[in-house]
C-alpha cells in the first residue's frame, strides 16, 4: 500500500460513494487508475465492504450502553464471540486489556429493551458480571468526521 492507496481509502472514507473520477481528480490519477487500485485493495481484504451509517434513532435504536464484561476463568475469544453473536441487540465487541475481558456496546429501543439484551448476555454460564455505562450523548461518530 502506497501514500495514493492511502489518499484513495481516506476519501472513501470520508464519501463511501465518491465516483472514481472526483476520486481521481483528488489525487492526480484517471478513473480507470483509481478503479483498478479500489479493486486491488478489496482483492487484498483492505476495503472490506461499502455500507451505509444510518442514524440509529431512526431506525429506534437510540438508546446505547457500553458493557464491560466479566467472565469467569480463562474464556476464549471465540466463546465470547458466540455468546455476543446470539444477541441481536449487540452491535460491537472486543476483547480488552484489564480488568474486563470485554467492552461491548448496545444498542436497543429503550431502557427496558436495554436491559433485556444485557440480561441475554449475563445469562451465558461464562459471564460473571458486567458493569454498564448509558451513553447520555454522542460527541463524536463517523459521519462527524
Amino acid at each position: 500500500m502506497d501514500d495514493l492507496d492511502r489518499k484513495i481509502l481516506e476519501l472513501l472514507r470520508r464519501d463511501g460513494r465518491a465516483g472514481y473520477g472526483e476520486i481521481g481528480a483528488t489525487v492526480g490519477l484517471s478513473p480507470s487508475a483509481v478503479k483498478r487500485r479500489v479493486d486491488r485493495l478489496r482483492g487484498r481484504g483492505v476495503i472490506r465492504g461499502f455500507t451505509v451509517q444510518v442514524d440509529p434513532s431512526v431506525d429506534g435504536m437510540g438508546t446505547e450502553a457500553y458493557v464491560e464484561l466479566f467472565c469467569r476463568g480463562t474464556v476464549a475469544p471465540a466463546e465470547l464471540f458466540r455468546i455476543l453473536s446470539a444477541v441481536p441487540e449487540v452491535v460491537d465487541a472486543g476483547t480488552v486489556s484489564g480488568s474486563a475481558d470485554a467492552i461491548v456496546h448496545i444498542r436497543a429501543r429503550d431502557i427496558s429493551g436495554l436491559e433485556a439484551a444485557l440480561e441475554k448476555v449475563r445469562l451465558a454460564p461464562n459471564v460473571d458480571h458486567t458493569r454498564s455505562s448509558i451513553v447520555l450523548s454522542r460527541l463524536i461518530h463517523p459521519s462527524a468526521q
